[in-house]
């Protein structure tokens, strides 16, 4: 099972990372992009994720994510329980998520990779 606070520990150890307090959830961003939300009871949490991707994985296993608010559902994001996750997968969904709104350049450098040539598409 995993709490806010593991969310946390994961979340603030990536670069340019930020913590925020909106509207009662704790938000985690990159400058001005939120890549990971807690809800105010710190059940559940939200995240960066494909749209075209979150209907497969709501379906695929509906006790353990869902769908985001409709007032949401316009951006690429998702919501999982945290008590159906555990520290591995907490870790994989949070840097999936920034890694979705970091930098290219920042997010190769950091995970490890190759980082994007200028001319490469």
């Amino acid at each position: 099972m995993t709490t806010a606070d593991d969310v946390r520990r994961v979340a603030m150890a990536l670069p340019r990372t930020e913590e925020r307090l909106v509207r009662d959830r704790v938000t985690f961003r990159v400058g001005r992009i939120v890549y990971v939300a807690i809800s105010p009871d710190e059940t559940s949490m939200g995240f960066a994720f494909p749209k075209e991707e979150r209907a497969a994985l709501v379906a695929a296993e509906p006790e353990r994510f869902h769908m985001p608010r409709p007032s949401d559902e316009r951006y690429n994001w998702v919501r999982v329980w945290l008590a159906a996750i555990g520290e591995t997968e907490t870790r994989e969904l949070v840097e999936e998520a920034w890694r979705m709104v970091a930098p290219k350049r920042l997010a190769a450098a950091h995970l490890g990779e190759r980082p994007p040539t200028s001319g490469s598409r």
